[in-house]
């Protein structure tokens, strides 16, 4: 049985400090945040991770609350294509979240390689593709047209007006699947995923992506929160400053994300894509090696 850990007041202080750079970095990738908590927690605090990985899901639920609204002003939320592609992604979450036990033994290893894996071959196409982000032949699938899933968005400060189309419905529909089991399993809001797909397969542009995905991680960690909570994996102490924090940070990455160039989005994603990525190899490196 693991043993509950203790939070001080030094704890509370250092949570609360990288909780606002995690939210922040949420906020304007539509990521969650826990890129940066579940490392932090467990690598710097010596959090147990059942215990990082529940705080980090509940911290994902303060991100999209504290910046999805904005975007939905802001008109760069695709409501109908977020609210779709939630039915896939919500039921891999609550998945992800009852098969996380599994995982907890000697083949937690392979989880992180084949997620740092599939992270690095996101941003290299990324990279490749950063500045083509709202291509103007892209045709509608049957299914985006039937339920009307194109948009359109004004660039902020210059009001252009960018119209878009999704196509490929289908397969991000299904990759969403996959993005709710890596939420619910490793706690990282499954943005990760969702942003690359929905921009690389399904052709939206990347602020659209980000937008979005900042509106459906906080759905989807609400469906794996709760079974983390009745399980009392939940610990008051390291949620609160962790809430607090990143709420204050996701408020200033709804700003960034409308002053920031596309091109420029895209490229500092790959970047963080790259970095996460080498973290989950190590990490599944070093489990494998005990």
């Amino acid at each position: 049985m693991t043993v509950v850990p203790i939070i001080g007041p030094t704890e509370v202080a250092a949570v609360f400090l990288v909780s606002i750079a995690a939210g922040l970095i949420g906020a304007l990738f539509g990521l969650g945040g826990g890129i940066l908590i579940i490392p932090f927690l467990t690598l710097v605090e010596g959090i147990p991770t059942e215990f990082a990985v529940a705080a980090s899901i509940v911290s994902v639920v303060a991100t999209s609350s504290g910046s999805a609204a904005t975007y939905v002003q802001d008109h760069l939320t695709n409501l109908r294509l977020g609210m779709f592609l939630e039915i896939s992604t919500v039921a891999g979450a609550i998945t992800g979240a009852y098969v996380s036990s599994y995982f907890a033994g000697p083949h937690e290893w392979a989880l992180f390689v084949t997620f740092g894996v599939l992270l690095l071959y996101a941003a290299a196409v990324m990279i490749i593709g950063r500045k083509i982000d709202y291509p103007s032949d892209v045709k509608p699938d049957r299914l985006a047209r039937e339920l009307k899933l194109g948009g359109e968005y004004k660039e902020h400060g210059t009001n252009v007006t960018n119209h878009y189309e999704v196509t490929r419905t289908p397969h991000t529909f299904g990759i969403s699947y996959v993005a709710g089991v890596v939420s619910g399993l490793l706690g990282v809001g499954g943005g990760v995923i969702k942003v690359p797909t929905m921009n690389l397969v399904s052709r939206v542009p990347v602020k659209v992506a980000s937008a979005t995905s900042n509106l459906m991680i906080g759905v989807t960690a609400a469906a794996s929160a709760s079974i983390y909570f009745l399980r009392g994996d939940v610990l008051p102490s390291l949620v609160a400053p962790l809430t607090i924090g990143v709420v204050a940070g996701a408020a200033v990455g709804t700003r960034l994300l409308r002053r920031t160039p596309s091109t420029k989005v895209k490229l500092l994603f790959a970047v963080l894509l790259v970095l996460v990525s080498f973290y989950m190899l190590r990490q599944g490196v070093s489990l494998y090696r005990g």
